[in-house]
């Protein structure tokens, strides 16, 4: 083979140089990111079940979710996690070289059958599933210099206002948000409650089958009777809205026509929907939201959009209201992707002289400073090729 090619160095030429320009376009189409991925793919699932211990929320949601997770493709083990805080988290790691995306529609295959197994309340939060890289990428910090908005404002405007904006930026895995959006909060009374014989169920019970939006239908719809020139929409009442609404909620009536609301029992007013975080930035108090890099997506332009992103959103911030980014991946890499480049191009330069001082040619001094691209771009066009083909990664 060597022979072959020594004999005709023009046809030789033409496959190095065919090799190089397909290598350059596969180098473009490699992923960058902070760590090379190497770790087998993972995809979480986490719920929530406020109010529930640690024990209820491992035998009414964990188990339920592992007992359905059977059957997947390429599925190494699962790891769980139940809080006192009403998190769950359901971790399944897949073999090496299992596509991510094919496992995350598995998995939520397999969650389609253990949802109607899962507590009402946990059903209403809502059940997520996730297939991001494992760390932050970048951090966005907001906060108030003078201390005009607390944590809850900022939380509720970036759960209302940022979280979707950002949620959708191409080559966002997930975004987690420290902090929470406004919420109505019924504080009982336990000594109330005991004076008026009520349990809590009573007063849970009332509000959710008043605070209903309820479709009542129109007047003169079709088909209408002769001469009918309106079609009227009746409008009931909608879902409660402010804590006074709340607070004048029937919970029953008393034998002498006497009534007992929440507000008779209970202290109602606007807060936080959860108080498991608490941030501070430069003193004052603030929130912000962590960004997670999709699987194979490049960490330098998924952080510069979502910075261009916040950049753009800020325009249109509420006076006295900032952000920064205290937590940035992004220089590592480049400082690793330039030292990676210096090695190289040391390495090249080294060979030469060597050569150079121990052949005294020119001639044979140039060749491996060809061979060399030619090496690394074949490899990427290698490496591309099998990925493409098989969908396992070579590192």
């Amino acid at each position: 083979m060597a022979r072959f090619f020594i004999d005709r160095p023009v046809f030789a030429w033409v496959i190095a140089i065919i090799i190089m320009l397909a290598g350059v376009l596969a180098l473009r189409a490699l992923p960058v990111s902070q760590y090379p991925d190497i770790a087998p793919p993972t995809v979480s699932i986490s719920a929530v079940y406020p109010g529930a211990s640690a024990q209820a929320i491992e035998e009414s949601v964990t188990q339920v979710i592992e007992q359905q997770m059977t059957g997947i493709d390429g599925l190494d083990y699962m790891s769980s996690t139940s809080s006192s805080s009403g998190q769950a988290s359901v971790t399944l790691t897949f073999k090496a070289g299992v596509d991510p995306d094919i496992a995350q529609v598995q998995v939520q295959n397999k969650l389609g059958l253990a949802t109607p197994l899962l507590p009402e309340s946990v059903q209403r939060q809502g059940v997520t599933v996730n297939k991001a890289n494992a760390g932050m990428l970048l951090i966005t910090a907001l906060f108030s210099p003078n201390g005009t908005f607390d944590q809850t404002d900022l939380g509720d405007y970036v759960r209302t206002t940022m979280y979707d904006r950002i949620a959708r930026t191409e080559g966002v895995g997930s975004v987690q948000v420290f902090g929470s959006g406004y919420a109505i909060r019924v504080w009982l009374d336990p000594n109330r409650l005991q004076e008026f014989k009520l349990v809590p169920a009573d007063v849970i019970s009332a509000i959710r089958s008043q605070n209903t939006q309820v479709s009542a239908g129109a007047l003169g719809g079709a088909p209408s009777v002769q001469g009918q020139e309106i079609n009227i929409t009746v409008m009931l009442q909608s879902l409660l809205q402010t804590p006074e609404e709340f607070r004048n909620l029937l919970i029953k009536t008393t034998p002498d026509g006497g009534s007992i609301r929440v507000g008779d029992v209970a202290r109602v007013e606007m807060g936080a929907q959860d108080y498991a975080f608490r941030a501070r930035f430069m003193g004052q108090p603030s929130t912000g939201f962590a960004v997670s890099l999709a699987s194979g997506a490049n960490a330098l332009e998924t952080a510069e959009r979502v910075k261009e992103a916040v950049r753009e959103m800020a325009k249109d911030f509420p006076s006295d209201m900032e952000f920064a980014f205290p937590v940035d991946s992004t220089p590592f890499v480049e400082t690793s992707i330039h030292e990676v480049q210096k090695t190289l191009f040391e390495a090249i330069i080294l060979v030469f002289l060597v050569i150079l001082v121990f052949l005294q040619s020119l001639r044979a001094s140039f060749i491996p400073m060809i061979a060399v691209p030619v090496v690394i771009v074949f490899f990427c066009l290698q490496k591309n090729f099998i990925k493409a083909f098989t969908g396992v990664g070579v590192k």
